[in-house]
């Protein structure tokens, strides 16, 4: 057995039993590090000897009888875009390599009190701006289980840490689908929570725009439905530093699931059809009721969120883009910028006018319906860096990931998962639920997510 490729409850089971220690569960996890992240690169900043020390912490608390947390001696990793104690906040950028955090960010804060040893920080591309990961700094991720296809992006690192069994457990950040899309397209699961539900903060940065604050999020990556209850579990704990932070809380719901397959004519690849339609039959066969009734709009939804994200790079954003000089970065930028024009004040004004109404919207459907499954991408996972092969490819991603951009404008939660796979691509769907019914995904989770087994 190798403890590294264990799914974190079932190590946490031996760590808490005294039957593994958190140490020797670190040790294992560094060496498959060292033997697997030199052709992956999904992990960019190591920390050895601080996890060691993390890890005999952790054992030090058990043989007194103390409980150190929900995730007492779990390895797990940190996205490079978020304050760590220490650390460089790259967020893939050289002009952020000397960028030494103070403070730990409140999800790093709450990963630490919950027990969790921090074994490593994962890449982004750069200013965390695509569903592909590469960087002018840290150079590219590649997929452990589909070497020619991307990791997804922006939390590439954190999915491919995962799918290789660096850690069981990761952190990554989602702003329109960078927690989704890499779960998706490394084969494995992962969650966005909604507005409020993990607080965030990083004091390198300072405040965010209104589009951050009200879109970006923090959230888990796994390969077990389990251990992505036990990464929120750790993850949601109160900060003060978050005034959007609030508490979810789980209650009863109608088991009603809402199917959309093409959701606002999206063109979707028939095997996630597929995919889609399995799903509903499984939760129809555990007494689900599954129907089709007509959604609040999607596109809409996606072209107000990209004035929102895209006005905060109006604001120093394009100035620093421009002096990082990142290929893909401004690539990627320039091609945004014209799906998204820079916003006057009406036009802002008006976005987060109809941001209200959308969300009422919506708000109202899953009142109805508590959950829709729909693609996370209408298309399978893309080649690796096909989005600056051109312009017409740049448009082409655009337009399958609709399903990924377009929630976050309402705050909204969404969960990929890994429902099979074919020779050359993994298969997955996503859910979406209210603000604040993450509980609602996790037990979907338990129904059609299965045990991913770490890649070789």
């Amino acid at each position: 057995m190798d403890p590294a490729t264990l799914a974190a409850t079932a190590l946490c089971h031996l760590i808490r039993s005294r039957q593994l220690s958190a140490e020797e569960a670190t040790k294992a996890t560094l060496a498959r590090i060292d033997r697997l992240n030199p052709g992956l690169n999904a992990i960019v900043q190591r920390m050895d000897d601080e996890a060691l020390a993390e890890a005999r912490a952790i054992d030090a608390r058990l043989a007194r009888g103390e409980d150190p947390g929900p995730l007492a001696g779990i390895p797990v990793t940190v996205k490079v875009n978020i304050d760590q104690a220490g650390q460089a906040t790259t967020n893939g950028l050289r002009i952020q390599s000397g960028l030494i955090a103070t403070q730990d960010s409140p999800p790093v804060a709450n990963l630490r009190r919950a027990g969790a040893v921090i074994v490593g920080r994962t890449n982004t591309p750069a200013f965390s701006l695509r569903w592909f990961t590469r960087n002018s700094l840290h150079g590219a991720t590649k997929n452990p289980a589909f070497p020619a296809l991307t990791p997804g992006g922006s939390s590439g690192g954190a999915a491919a840490a995962v799918a290789a069994g660096l850690g069981p457990l990761a952190h990554g950040t989602d702003i329109a689908g960078s927690i989704r899309y890499p779960a998706y397209a490394c084969g494995i699961h992962g969650l966005r929570p909604g507005l409020g539900t993990v607080p965030a903060f990083n004091a390198t940065a300072g405040d965010r725009l209104i589009g951050g604050q009200l879109m970006a999020t923090s959230g888990p990556l796994a390969r077990s439905a389990a251990d992505l209850r036990l990464g929120l579990r750790a993850l949601a704990q109160p900060d003060p530093r978050d005034p959007w932070h609030t508490r979810y809380t789980p209650a009863p719901y109608p088991r009603r699931a809402a199917l959309a397959l093409c959701p606002d004519g999206l063109p979707t690849d028939p095997a996630i059809q597929t995919a889609l339609t399995e799903a509903a039959n499984t939760l129809q066969a555990q007494g689900w009721e599954i129907g089709t009734p007509t959604l609040p709009p999607f596109r809409e939804a996606m072209e107000l969120q990209l004035t929102l994200w895209l006005s905060e790079f109006g604001l120093g954003g394009a100035e620093a883009i421009a002096r990082e000089a990142d290929p893909d970065a401004s690539f990627v930028h320039r091609e945004l910028t014209k799906l998204a024009p820079a916003p006057t004040l009406e036009s802002f004004m008006r976005a987060l006018q109809s941001r209200a109404r959308l969300a009422r919207l919506w708000r109202g459907f899953f009142a109805d319906w508590p959950v829709l499954l729909t693609p996370v991408s209408g298309r399978l996972p893309f080649p690796d860096h096909h989005d600056t092969s051109s312009p017409e490819a740049f448009a082409q991603v655009i337009e399958a990931q609709m399903p990924q951009i377009a929630p976050p404008f309402m705050g909204l939660p969404g969960l990929a998962v890994t429902t099979g796979r074919t020779a050359t691509h993994p298969l997955g769907i996503q859910a979406l639920a209210d603000r604040g019914r993450e509980d609602i995904l996790l037990d979907l989770a338990d129904l059609l997510a299965p045990e991913i087994p770490a890649v070789s």
